[in-house]
């Protein structure tokens, strides 16, 4: 009996504890912005050459516009789009490459399919290697 008594009670601390993880997600998502806008994204190879990309879209999040501008290619993963080309170059996982995408050239904390999008926002998608 006493036993069942702290299963319960860890059970609903858990319960609270996501409910609580969650609520905070809610409020502390990044907004989106619905209507037209523009945006620039500039792509940045391995070779360090340079294209500027400028989209038109209605879309609420990056990940929507790579893909429906087939600007980017992926797999969708536990943690959303994982971006594998661009530009048509590949990330090759023997060199160890990836594409990081950056906001104004600072790294943005969300991945393609949760970052949100805004009138005259400045995408960078630049190979990366770790």
């Amino acid at each position: 009996m006493r036993e069942n008594k702290k299963t319960l009670l860890a059970v609903a601390a858990l319960a609270v504890v996501a409910a609580l993880m969650l609520g905070l997600w809610y409020f502390t998502r990044p907004e989106t912005q619905a209507g037209a806008k523009t945006i620039a994204v500039e792509v940045v190879h391995g070779d360090e050459s340079v294209k500027e990309f400028t989209y038109h879209t209605d879309a609420e999040y990056l990940g929507e516009v790579l893909l429906a501008e087939q600007l980017a290619e992926g797999e969708q993963g536990a943690y959303g789009l994982f971006i594998t080309t661009v530009d048509g170059e590949t990330a090759q996982d023997s060199l160890r490459q990836w594409w990081c995408i950056t906001k104004g050239g600072e790294r943005v904390d969300t991945g393609a399919d949760t970052t949100p999008i805004a009138d005259g926002d400045r995408f960078e998608l630049t190979m990366s290697t770790y």
